[in-house]
């Protein structure tokens, strides 16, 4: 699936102020990622994937043109998709993406595990 190219550079436009973000195509579409985290992912006809603190979560569902994150029969904890009618305006796009933004940041990082760190149970 392609992307909508106007809010990716819509997207990029809010995020030019910042050093730590990477675009990669992913998920359908094309994700922004800040410290390494997936913010907000840009899709064609899905509209705004975004990462929200998944504690709030239940609050931000209750928001207009906000629904949540399916894939397959499962429900995405942490993220949200807003329809294109809830970004329309610039201001609205901008609370999303420093939202995004926002959870990203607050990950907390966990070190990358090692193949050879894996433990094994031996048999007696």
């Amino acid at each position: 699936m392609a992307y909508d190219a106007k809010t990716a550079e819509r997207v990029r436009r809010i995020l030019s102020g910042r050093a730590d973000v990477v675009e990669r195509k992913l998920m359908g579409g094309l994700c922004f990622m800040v410290k390494g985290s997936m913010c907000c992912s840009v899709s064609g006809k899905g509209g705004l994937l975004v990462r929200v603190d998944p504690e709030g979560q239940p609050l931000v569902l209750r928001e207009p043109h906000v629904t949540a994150m399916e894939l397959g029969a499962r429900t995405m904890k942490g993220f949200v998709r807003v329809a294109p009618e809830g970004y329309r305006a610039d201001g609205a796009l901008r609370k999303w993406v420093t939202r995004g933004v926002d959870a990203a940041a607050a990950r907390s990082t966990k070190p990358a595990r090692s193949k050879g760190n894996r433990r094994r149970s031996r048999a007696p």
